[in-house]
C-alpha cells in the first residue's frame, strides 16, 4: 500500500457517528477508559508474545503513554503493543459488525458506556469528544510497513502507508470544541484516577513534581498514574493487616479506619477477585452507597453494584474484580444471569462466614464494634432470608447496661423472669436510655432486663425477631405499666361505672394536649406509683414508625399518634381529684328516655339530641373543673414532662405553677 487510500466504514446505516454520539451521549468521558483499556490490551498480548517465543526481539519497556497538547486541543494514547498492519486495520477499524444501529439501539437503551468494546466501538468512542481521529501503527510482524488512518467523523477514511519506526500504536484525538473540558491535564488526570488506577499496564500521563523556587516544577521522572498489582490480585497468606489498612486509605483517604474486611478470591465455577470492607456507620442517618467499585480484568467499570451484591451489601466499601460478569447486557438480564446470582450467593456467603467466624474467634472485637456494625447486619436480615438464617448465630443483642448476648444466650439469661402466662419470653426493649430511664428502672425493680434497641430499622427489626424467634414477644418498655408488661396472672381490672368512666375520660382529655387521640383508664398500680401513666401501644407505634421508615403501612403513618393514659386509682393525689370533682360537680342526673321502636325517624333524633344535650352539659361542668384544678394540671403536666410531650405555653404555665407551689410550701 504505497498511495493513499480512500474508503467507506463497512456499516449498515448511514453515519454510524450521530449513532454513537446518541448511545453514549451522557457518559462521554468514557472514551478515554476505551481507548487506554485497548492500548492496555495490545501491550497485554505483545508481552503474551515474547512470553511465548513467538517474538523473540527486545521489548523495550511496556506501557501506555498520554500526551496532551493543552493549547492545540490534541489528546494522543500511546502504546509499543502488538501494532496493526494494513489489513488489520480494515477489518477491526473499518469494518463495524453491526446489522443495524436502530435495533442495536433499543435492544441496550438501558445501558451504560461499559459495553461499547464489547461490540466493537471502544475505538469508536473517540469520536464523541473529537472532530478527527488518526490512527498510526507499525505491526510486531517482521516486515510490516507502518500505516496511518484518518476518519474526521463522517462515514470516509484515508489510510496509507507511513514510515514507523517504533511498534506500537498512536490514536491522536483533535477534540472538537463542545468537548474542550478534556484539553484540560486536570481533567484527563481525574478520568485516569478514576477508570484506570489499576489498569495492568503502567500508564503514563506527564512528568512527576517537585516543590523548587516557591512552586511545582516538572521532573525528568514520568508520573506512573496506576498501580500494576492492586492488592486483590495478591494472594491473602501473602498478605498483613497493615497491607489491607493501607490499601483502604488509599481508596477512601478521607474515612475512619474500616471494622473488618474480606478478601474474596475464587476460580471456580466462576472468577472473582476483590476485597472488601465494614466501614464505621457512626452516622446512620447519612449512610453511603455506592462505595463498592466493580472492576473488570483491573479496569474500572461502575460504583454502582447494586444489581450484582444484594442490597444491604451496597453498605459496604471496596472492590470487586470479575471477568464473568456480563457488561453487555441490560440490567433486567443482569438480575437473571446465572453467574451474577452465584457471584452474589457466593459473596453473602464470605461475609456471612467472615462474621461468623469473629464471633466464634474474636467475640470481645465484635463487641466492641457491634454499634457500628449493627445496622448493616439488622439490614441483611430483613433483606436476606439467607442471610438472616447463618445471622442468627452471630448477631448480638446489647442490653442497657452494655452487656452483650447471643439470642441463645440472652433467652436462658431471662427466661425464667420474663415468660409470661401464655409461656411467651418476652423481651422488653428501650429505645432511649436516658428519655425512658424512670421506665427501665421500674422494669430492673421488677427483676427484668431491658435491651438497647437505638437502630432505625429497629421497629422493622423486632417484628421480623418475632417472627424468627419461637414463642417470643418483643414489648417496648414505656407501653404500658411495668405490671402489664409481662403479665404473669389474668389481673382483675378497676371495676368502675359507666358514668364514672365517661367523666374520668372527659376531665383528663380537658388537660391533655390538643391534636393527639387518648385512651383514658383506670387501674390500681399503687399509692406509690405515679399518679398518671402515659404509654403507648406497641403495636401502633411500632407499626407507625415502620410506616416512617418505608413499610408501605401508610395506613398506620396517616393517623394521629395516640396515647394510653392510664390514671392510677391508688394515688392519693388522683383520689383528692376525685374527691374534689365529686363536691364541684354535680352527678350527670338520668338520660330522656331513648325513643320507642316503632317511632318516627324525628322522633328518635329529637330523643338522641335531648340525651346528647344532658350528656353535654354534665361535660362542660366536668371540663370547666378540670381547667381550674391545680392539682389535675400539675400531675398531668408532670406526666407529659416525663414523656417529653411538655411544650411552649402548657411548659411556661407548668414552670409558674410550680414555682408558686414551692413558694407557698416554704415560705407561706
Amino acid at each position: 500500500m504505497a498511495t493513499k487510500t480512500k474508503g467507506q466504514i463497512g456499516v449498515t446505516t448511514e453515519n454510524i457517528f450521530p449513532v454513537i454520539k446518541q448511545f453514549l451521549y451522557s457518559d462521554h468521558e468514557i472514551f478515554l477508559r476505551e481507548l487506554v483499556a485497548n492500548a492496555v490490551d495490545a501491550t497485554q498480548k505483545m508481552k503474551a508474545l515474547a512470553e511465548s517465543g513467538d517474538y523473540k526481539e527486545e521489548l523495550g519497556e511496556l506501557k501506555v503513554r498520554l500526551e496532551l497538547d493543552e493549547k492545540k486541543k490534541v489528546l494522543k494514547v500511546i502504546d509499543n503493543g502488538i501494532g496493526m498492519t494494513a489489513e488489520e486495520v480494515d477489518k477491526y477499524i473499518n469494518q463495524i459488525a453491526f446489522s443495524s444501529a436502530g435495533e442495536f439501539l433499543e435492544k441496550y437503551k438501558d445501558q451504560i458506556g461499559s459495553i461499547i468494546g464489547h461490540f466493537g466501538l471502544g475505538f469508536y468512542s473517540a469520536f464523541m469528544v473529537s472532530k478527527k481521529v488518526t490512527i498510526e501503527s507499525l505491526s510486531w510482524k517482521e516486515g510490516a510497513k507502518g500505516v496511518k488512518w484518518s476518519c474526521d467523523g463522517s462515514p470516509e477514511f484515508t489510510m496509507e502507508e507511513m514510515d514507523k519506526k517504533e511498534r506500537g500504536t498512536v490514536i491522536t484525538l483533535y477534540l472538537d470544541d463542545d468537548s474542550k473540558e478534556y484539553a484540560e491535564k486536570s481533567r484527563i488526570e481525574g478520568l485516569l484516577q478514576k477508570y484506570c488506577k489499576f489498569m495492568p499496564v503502567p500508564i503514563v500521563f506527564g512528568k512527576e513534581q517537585e516543590w523548587k523556587d516557591g512552586k511545582y516544577v516538572d521532573t525528568d521522572k514520568d508520573k506512573v498514574i496506576n498501580s500494576v498489582e492492586p492488592l486483590w490480585t495478591k494472594a491473602p497468606a501473602d498478605l498483613k493487616e497493615e497491607d489491607y489498612l493501607g490499601f483502604y486509605r488509599n481508596l477512601y483517604p478521607m474515612n475512619e479506619e474500616p471494622l473488618f474486611y474480606i478478601h474474596l478470591n475464587v476460580d471456580y465455577p466462576f472468577n472473582l477477585t476483590g476485597i472488601l470492607y465494614f466501614p464505621k456507620l457512626k452516622d446512620r442517618v447519612a449512610v453511603e452507597r455506592n462505595k463498592i467499585s466493580l472492576y473488570c480484568n483491573q479496569m474500572f467499570v461502575t460504583d454502582h453494584v447494586d444489581n450484582i451484591v444484594p442490597d444491604f451489601m451496597t453498605l459496604l466499601h471496596g472492590v470487586i474484580d470479575s471477568p464473568d460478569i456480563p457488561l453487555n447486557v441490560s440490567r433486567s438480564y443482569l438480575q437473571s444471569d446465572a453467574n451474577v446470582k452465584k457471584i452474589s450467593t457466593y459473596i453473602t456467603k464470605k461475609v456471612a462466614d467472615r462474621l461468623e467466624g469473629i464471633f466464634k474467634d474474636e467475640r470481645a472485637q465484635l463487641e466492641a464494634k457491634w454499634d457500628n456494625l449493627k445496622l448493616f447486619i439488622e439490614y441483611g436480615m430483613l433483606s436476606d432470608e439467607k442471610f438472616c438464617e447463618r445471622a442468627l448465630k452471630f448477631a448480638l443483642l446489647k442490653n442497657t447496661d452494655g452487656k452483650y448476648f447471643s439470642f441463645d444466650e440472652y433467652k436462658t439469661a431471662v427466661e425464667s423472669a420474663q415468660t409470661d402466662k401464655d409461656k411467651k419470653l418476652v423481651y422488653l426493649y428501650a429505645t432511649d436510655v436516658e428519655k425512658q430511664y424512670a421506665f427501665i428502672e421500674a422494669a430492673k425493680q421488677k427483676g427484668y432486663d431491658v435491651l438497647l434497641m437505638d437502630c432505625e430499622l429497629d421497629s422493622h427489626y423486632v417484628n421480623l425477631l418475632e417472627q424468627k424467634l419461637s414463642d417470643t414477644r418483643f414489648a417496648r418498655v414505656d407501653s404500658d405499666a411495668v405490671e402489664n408488661l409481662i403479665q404473669k396472672e389474668e389481673r382483675t381490672k378497676t371495676e368502675m361505672k359507666e358514668d364514672e368512666r365517661y367523666d374520668l375520660e372527659n376531665m383528663f382529655k380537658a388537660v391533655l394536649p390538643a391534636g393527639k387521640d387518648y385512651f383514658v383508664t383506670g387501674d390500681n398500680l399503687g399509692a406509690e406509683a405515679a399518679p398518671i401513666l402515659i404509654t403507648q401501644n406497641e403495636f401502633m407505634r411500632r407499626y407507625r414508625e415502620m410506616s416512617a421508615l418505608g413499610g408501605g403501612m401508610n395506613f398506620y403513618g396517616s393517623m394521629p399518634e395516640s396515647y394510653n393514659i392510664t390514671v392510677n386509682m391508688d394515688n392519693p393525689l388522683v383520689a383528692k381529684v376525685l374527691d374534689a370533682k365529686a363536691a364541684e360537680v354535680a352527678p350527670q342526673g338520668e338520660l330522656p328516655p331513648e325513643a320507642a321502636s316503632d317511632a318516627s325517624d324525628a322522633e328518635k333524633e329529637e330523643a338522641r339530641k335531648a340525651r346528647e344535650e344532658v350528656r353535654k352539659a354534665h361535660r362542660a361542668d366536668v371540663e370547666a373543673f378540670a381547667s381550674g384544678n391545680e392539682i389535675l394540671h400539675q400531675i398531668v403536666d408532670l406526666a407529659l414532662l416525663a414523656n417529653g410531650m411538655l411544650t411552649g405555653k402548657a411548659l411556661s404555665d407548668f414552670i409558674a405553677r410550680s414555682q408558686k407551689v414551692v413558694t407557698d410550701a416554704y415560705l407561706k
